[in-house]
């Protein structure tokens, strides 16, 4: 009999459900968006039933038309939205709040007095991370704090937090397990990163009952069995993050080896072996993955706003119909005319952790008009990630000064290997390319996070054997190559570090 595997792909924005076949060619998939709440300035939230609606609803419409039975599927894998927590009662199975989303930057006050206290040297020793809302152990605390039944369920002994593998997993087995992936938990604050443990200072600190935290089990263990509707007793048997599942459906096996990613946020991760390495300050370590007993690690780069600015332009300005429609805007000009758009709407990230920096659009005159916006929203996205690639190089992605020199650039990598929604648009390639002075990869898959779970699935159930078997796939590329002459790039990336400068800090 044929045997399929299948990814689920909880997304920031939406869920998807995609099939597989055998020799992990993609056959189908299913895709539904899912509402967004913003209550106040820098507060995201998610409703955690209605994410499980949206997942579910796309998993169902995927059986049904592909007419599959149970025993056709070899394994199920997992990858999520990261660092985004979910409360919910044992007992009941509901949630008992709405989700915090891992861009909300509601406990940016809390990090502040934690760095005062001195406290981010060993958060960064036990973790790799930095103090930031960004994580989700700000946002349990905060819920135990302000959330009644939040408070409730933990002082009765019934809460359960998770990230959203953890209540996937919970959903897709009945509530019968509670557990979480190791890159999952390495996103928390709370996982030491070498024990790839629960770290009992973190979880002290923090005020976290560690009743309530999931099990932590490798990437490619068996997570349950499915009691879902067409799928009873189908092993989970592949779970990771998004960008780590992206990395390995990257094949970046080899230390060194990196990919960016180009979603709500843009996530650059480069594997740095089987050794936990304190990463360059600016960058964070985290476990890529933990397969056959191995664990891995990485270095990431993280830019908090890449295509939710686009989704802003069309959703939250009325500027376009459709984010496809951005590109033919932007190319309509021959350049920025001096429009710089940060958009720091939840901060900035890597290199400058600045949860006080708030969005700027700039140089402004009267003959701009809705293509320069665009346009300067585009490019954003390119200069956001040369500052991840200057980071991973030791450089300084800005200066203080306000008619500074040109910054030196010493990015090292001569080829990018990218993905995501946004890597569709040729002109933001282009120009990612251009302002790079490198080559970029487009890996035409448009579905590389589910195929890299769906990897690691197939080394779950053995369906595939070894890792290096999974070399021999055959993945197109489109390839784009630097055409801008450097003195104008370095122009360019001066003009854009003046601008986020004046973004900075200014939520303080």
């Amino acid at each position: 009999m044929e045997k399929f595997l299948i990814a689920l792909d909880q997304g920031t924005t939406s869920c998807r459900s995609v099939l597989f076949g055998a020799d992990l060619e993609k056959i189908d998939q299913e895709q539904k968006e899912f509402t967004q709440y913003f209550p106040k300035p820098g507060w995201v939230e998610h409703d955690a039933e209605e994410i499980w609606a949206c997942q579910s609803a796309t998993l169902s419409a995927l059986l049904a038309r592909n007419h599959l039975k149970p025993e056709q599927v070899a394994a199920i894998g997992i990858t999520n939205q990261r660092e985004t927590v979910v409360a919910w009662d044992k007992q009941t199975g509901k949630p008992l709040a709405r989700a915090i989303v891992w861009q909300d930057r509601r406990t940016a006050e809390y990090c502040r007095d934690l760095r005062k206290r001195g406290r981010e040297a060993m958060v960064r020793r036990k973790t790799g991370l930095v103090l930031d809302p960004y994580f989700s152990a700000t946002k349990m605390r905060w819920l135990l704090k302000h959330d009644p039944a939040v408070k409730s369920a933990a002082r009765s002994g019934r809460l359960a937090f998770g990230t959203i593998d953890s209540w996937l997993i919970y959903k897709m087995t009945e509530g019968n397990r509670h557990v979480t992936e190791v890159s999952n938990a390495a996103r928390t604050m709370l996982m030491g990163v070498r024990a790839c443990a629960w770290d009992p200072a973190l979880v002290k600190m923090f005020g976290v009952p560690r009743a309530a935290l999931p099990e932590i089990l490798a990437s490619d263990s068996l997570f349950g069995t499915a009691d879902f509707p067409g799928l009873q007793g189908v092993a989970i048997h592949g779970v990771a993050g998004d960008q780590q599942a992206s990395l390995f459906g990257h094949r970046c096996f080899r230390p060194g080896s990196q990919k960016n990613t180009y979603g709500t946020g843009c996530f650059m991760l480069r594997n740095i072996g089987g050794k936990y390495i304190a990463p360059p300050k600016g960058l964070l370590g985290t476990v890529a993955w933990t397969i056959r007993g191995r664990t891995e690690y990485a270095h990431e780069g993280a830019v908090l706003v890449g295509g939710a600015a686009i989704q802003f332009l069309r959703d939250g300005l009325k500027l376009i119909d459709s984010a496809p429609e951005s590109e033919a805007l932007a190319e309509s000009l021959d350049g920025n005319d001096g429009v710089y758009f940060v958009p720091a709407f939840a901060g900035l990230g890597t290199p400058h952790w600045d949860a006080e920096a708030r969005g700027l659009l700039i140089g402004l005159t009267r003959g701009t008009t809705r293509a320069h916006v665009v346009r300067a929203a585009l490019e954003s996205i390119a200069y956001q990630s040369q500052d991840l690639c200057l980071a991973f190089d030791g450089g300084s992605a800005s200066r203080r000064t306000r008619n500074a020199r040109p910054a030196k650039r010493s990015i090292s990598i001569k080829t990018l290997s990218v993905d995501g929604g946004a890597s569709r648009n040729s002109f933001l390639m282009q120009f990612q390319a251009d302002i790079l002075g490198a080559e970029v990869r487009v890996n035409e898959s448009t579905e590389i996070t589910a195929l890299g779970v769906a990897m690691i699935a197939a080394l779950g159930c053995g369906l595939i054997k070894e890792k290096k078997d999974l070399l021999r796939l055959k993945i197109p590329l489109r390839v784009f190559k630097p055409k801008m002459a450097a003195a104008r790039r370095r122009e360019l990336i001066r003009r854009w570090n003046r601008a986020v400068e004046r973004a900075k800090g200014w939520n303080a």
